[in-house]
């Protein structure tokens, strides 16, 4: 735990209470009941991703019908800025600076501590969002070479029109502004019709995001609130190099945040739910064949309160998530406010 504590490795673990291979340890009311609030969560989840994930039927639904759906997402929102001033060779190169910085901070970790590092929620969840910003970076490629393509292809054109289209929407405006309203909800809709539904890789890129937004939340909620004040208490000290590791995800993903075009659906909240249980169930499956102790002491089945530990966890993720559902709509109101001509992203 070298990585956690900053003292030398395994100055410090914590201390093994009972045998966690035998039967008794498993077959009793406490794992019981934890096993009723994991269960109770992936089925939760799976509902919730079922209803609601991408764009139903599209095969039967017209377009509108879609654009209505709450996991619709647009091909261009992978990669496009929020701001229409922004290029996208931007977002790209933060992309991709903060791929390298997390790869590279990933691998002097796993060098340093060796690959039981990922035996830690923490290190799944900035792997995760190292793969994040890997799939991102890849995906703004591919925007660039798109975006490159339109403006030189017909950017010029486009612009004259443009200027053409709006010296005649402002005549109109002068005559009359309901026609104008009109002229220019059509225009909208001619866009919206043009655009391309995001495929695979698109919804997966959204989905990952998603899942980072709620776990890195909840990992430095729980490292900064729960593990730190545990370990000040018993004089383990803190480096500048844990530091960074508890902090630049959040900052990175933050930037990202205000940068990109993305969706934040609330449903999705249920990859954030099926993400934590499959590393509970990932800990119990450790621990059933092989007696180690537990990374962090809230997961250990053998205390009465495990169930009370279990559930507030678990709870723990709505506020998680809706902590950035927040930032999420302050994003929209700022930047609608203050760039009303530019910024492009849907609420």
């Amino acid at each position: 735990m070298s990585f956690l504590t900053g003292e030398p490795k395994n100055s410090w673990q914590p201390a093994l209470t009972v045998d966690t291979t035998t039967s008794s340890y498993w077959f009793n009311w406490k794992v019981m009941l934890c096993s009723i609030w994991i269960l109770a969560s992936m089925i939760f989840a799976s509902i919730l991703i079922t209803k609601y994930e991408g764009p139903r039927d599209s095969r039967n639904r017209s377009r509108e019908q879609q654009k209505d759906s709450p996991g619709l997402l647009y091909d261009d929102e992978v990669w496009k800025p929020c701001l229409k001033t922004i290029h996208p060779g931007w977002l790209l190169g933060y992309r991709v600076v903060a791929f390298l910085i997390l790869l590279l901070m990933l691998i002097l970790n796993v060098a340093v501590d060796g690959g039981e590092i990922f035996y830690y929620y923490t290190q799944w969840t900035f792997t995760l969002i190292t793969i994040y910003f890997g799939l991102g970076s890849v995906l703004s490629m591919y925007g660039c070479y798109q975006y490159h393509n339109k403006v030189g292809g017909d950017g010029i054109d486009n612009e004259r029109l443009d200027a053409e289209y709006g010296s005649r929407r402002l005549s109109m405006n002068v005559e009359s502004s309901s026609s104008s309203n009109a002229a220019k909800q059509v225009g909208e809709n001619a866009e919206q019709n043009s655009r391309q539904i995001a495929d695979f890789w698109g919804y997966l890129f959204q989905i990952i995001f998603q899942m980072n937004a709620g776990a890195v939340t909840l990992t430095d909620c729980v490292f900064w609130f729960v593990l730190v004040p545990f370990l000040t208490i018993r004089g383990y000290n803190l480096n500048f190099w844990i530091i960074n590791m508890h902090s630049i995800n959040v900052v990175f993903l933050l930037g990202d945040t205000a940068l990109n075009c993305l969706r934040f659906p609330w449903f999705r909240i249920g990859y954030f739910f099926l993400w934590t249980s499959v590393y509970v169930v990932f800990q119990w499956a450790v621990h059933a064949c092989i007696s180690i102790w537990w990374p962090y002491p809230f997961l250990d089945l053998a205390s009465s309160f495990s169930p009370l530990w279990y559930s507030s966890v678990a709870l723990m993720h709505i506020p998680c998530y809706g902590i950035f559902v927040l930032v999420m709509k302050l994003k929209h109101h700022l930047l609608r406010k203050w760039f009303p001509h530019s910024y492009q992203c849907a609420s």
